[in-house]
């Protein structure tokens, strides 16, 4: 079985002062007095202590070869986004975390496949950057994040993006970040626990009721961690379309729960019972593996729960662990599986 990871993160070992370049705070640098480790440092105040798996190309390698993990889809850390800024440096930054992804492809091209990120805020550059990856850098898709500087996905502004996406046959894998309410939720890491799980709902339930995901019937989308906590409410959010149309059904009249199996999501759920759940709703054919490599809140050996379900026969696990990543990516099985 091919063992394939959609949902893995990576960054530069180093890249330049970017307060001093653009003249104003807010931005992430990486602070390497740690000893092997850094730290991820934002206005002075530490964001979160990272280890050299993060951006040693060759400590990745070597960790997918004790877990079996065949090639994995790298993708910008979400913190990077940086959607609050001005477009231009968004734009600036997308360049040099993207360039720097195809160049880790580009070293080990049967082991990686990148994603890239794109300036959300300004549509104009975000077609112009999603242009470049999959043109330029070869990329078959883009990380983005379930909102944007706390407009919702289903924002008309956004839709050239997804429109460019389609017509360049891109994957859209959905992240979570910036999580709503969550100056409400700072303790007990409430915004990771409670707040990507909704943060991710908000996301798809916007693409669904704004008609995105209508309109765009070819567009490739997989949303991260099992698509949040959708499974498990799509009867509540159906029930609502149905009960009150002059408020759910506005933009779209397609019921929501029929988009299940529509789209995809990474099999990051961490219970047996929810990834049996998630089969059943979302079916065997739109989950695929995915760690939230190489962070804590991630399986750490990626594919284990998978594997570890006995009532999987072997063509629902080589789905789940290979063949459905590829089948969303747009990619030949074939390029890899030599």
């Amino acid at each position: 079985m091919l063992t394939v990871d959609i949902h893995t993160h990576i960054l530069p070992k180093e890249w330049p002062d970017l307060t001093a370049k653009f003249g104003y705070g807010g931005w992430v640098q990486l602070d390497h007095s740690e000893g092997g480790k850094a730290r991820m440092i934002k206005d002075g105040t530490m964001f979160r202590e990272v280890d050299p798996n993060l951006w040693d190309i060759s400590t990745r390698l070597d960790e997918c070869a004790k877990t079996g993990v065949d090639v994995q889809v790298l993708s910008t850390v979400p913190v990077m986004f940086s959607y609050w800024a001005k477009p231009e440096h968004t734009l600036t930054l997308s360049q040099i975390l993207n360039d720097h992804i195809h160049g880790a492809v580009f070293e080990s091209p049967s082991r990686f496949i990148g994603l890239g990120t794109i300036p959300m805020q300004a549509p104009d550059f975000a077609v112009q950057e999603l242009e470049r990856c999959v043109k330029e850098l070869g990329f078959p898709g883009v990380q983005i994040g379930t909102n944007v500087n706390g407009i919702n996905l289903s924002g008309s502004e956004f839709f050239p993006i997804f429109e460019a996406a389609a017509d360049l046959g891109a994957s859209v894998f959905i992240h979570p970040w910036d999580m709503m309410a969550q100056d409400d939720m700072k303790h007990y890491w409430l915004p990771w626990l409670v707040g990507m799980p909704a943060e991710t709902s908000r996301a798809i339930c916007s693409l669904i009721f704004g008609g995105v995901l209508e309109r765009l019937p070819n567009l490739r989308i997989a949303f991260a961690h099992g698509g949040g906590s959708f499974p498990a409410t799509s009867g509540r959010v159906s029930h609502g379309f149905q009960v009150r149309p002059d408020l759910c059904a506005v933009d779209s009249s397609i019921d929501p729960s029929s988009y299940l199996g529509k789209f995809w999501v990474d099999s990051l759920v961490h219970d047996a019972d929810a990834l049996d759940f998630l089969v059943k709703k979302v079916g065997t054919d739109k989950i695929s593996l995915g760690s939230d490599y190489p962070f804590p809140l991630g399986e750490g050996e990626p594919g284990s729960l998978v594997k570890s379900r006995t009532n999987f026969t072997d063509e629902i696990k080589e789905k789940i662990l290979g063949r459905n990543a590829f089948d969303w990516l747009g990619i030949p099985i074939e390029d890899f599986a030599s």
